[in-house]
């Protein structure tokens, strides 16, 4: 298993000894005596446990992810679906039906959404700054002078108000590729984005970005060399500010 980081990137600050449990012992010691159970099995077991408790969200989302990851395949899960079914209610194994066939589309999960990329991984590291789920594919070396990454937003995921700082340089292109989001500047009104869309930030100005209420939405992220470049995150765009954009798109 990879280290996990999603509960001090989540509740680091707010909670920090349950997120160390998260991390340290749910995914760093039961997830990984694989002596005992294998992924895959655990990935069954999991999944079972929260149809039967009826928890259809997104973490059960990224079970079914990572189930299809660690081996299971569309004709196993839709078995283990229909013999829960018995025993956890007909109308879970509905909800968990329809998000298995989204993972599964086309047979592969990866291509579920992402458009030609892929969805790539649960964006972990960075989720203190999402509102909602968030998945990367990294198209070019990290280390390298041009970093190109697919970033992914389920429907009403957002990043937060942030800049791309510099000295000289910098900056941001996006690349939209699938779906529908919204892009904003501060104190400019929001853009709305579809996929064949090209956005240019400049470096040092605050905004955000992110997918509609009902649509996933992606983007290839480029980063800008520049001269002393980082990120500094900002406040969270709240539910307020997001549906008023949402309202106004519909001439409410």
């Amino acid at each position: 298993m990879k280290k996990q980081t999603a509960g001090r990137d989540s509740l680091g600050k707010f909670a920090p000894k349950f997120a160390q449990l998260n991390d340290d012992v749910l995914f760093g010691e039961v997830w990984s005596r694989e002596d005992k159970l294998s992924l895959r099995d655990r990935s069954l077991v999991t999944i079972c446990v929260f149809m039967g408790k009826g928890l259809v969200d997104s973490s059960l989302k990224f079970h079914l992810v990572s189930a299809k990851n660690n081996g299971i395949t569309q004709e196993e899960m839709a078995e283990i679906i229909t013999h829960a079914a018995f025993y956890a209610g007909w109308p879970n194994a509905w909800a968990v039906f329809n998000m298995a066939k989204e993972v599964y589309a086309d047979g592969d999960a990866e291509k579920a959404h992402g458009g030609l990329f892929g969805m790539g991984e649960p964006n972990t590291a960075f989720a203190q700054y999402f509102t909602g789920n968030s998945y990367l594919k990294p198209l070019t070396d990290p280390s390298g002078a041009l970093f190109l990454a697919n970033v992914t937003f389920e429907p009403g995921c957002r990043n937060n108000w942030h800049k791309h700082l510099a000295k000289s340089g910098g900056g941001q292109l996006l690349v939209c590729v699938e779906g529908e989001g919204w892009y904003q500047e501060a104190g400019k009104a929001a853009q709305s984005l579809k996929a064949g869309d090209v956005v240019t930030i400049p470096a040092n100005v605050k905004h955000w970005h992110g997918a509609k209420r009902d649509s996933w939405f992606s983007h290839i992220a480029v980063e800008v060399p520049g001269e002393e470049t980082e990120n500094e995150w900002m406040e969270p765009v709240t539910d307020e500010e997001y549906g008023n954009l949402e309202r106004e798109a519909r001439g409410e």
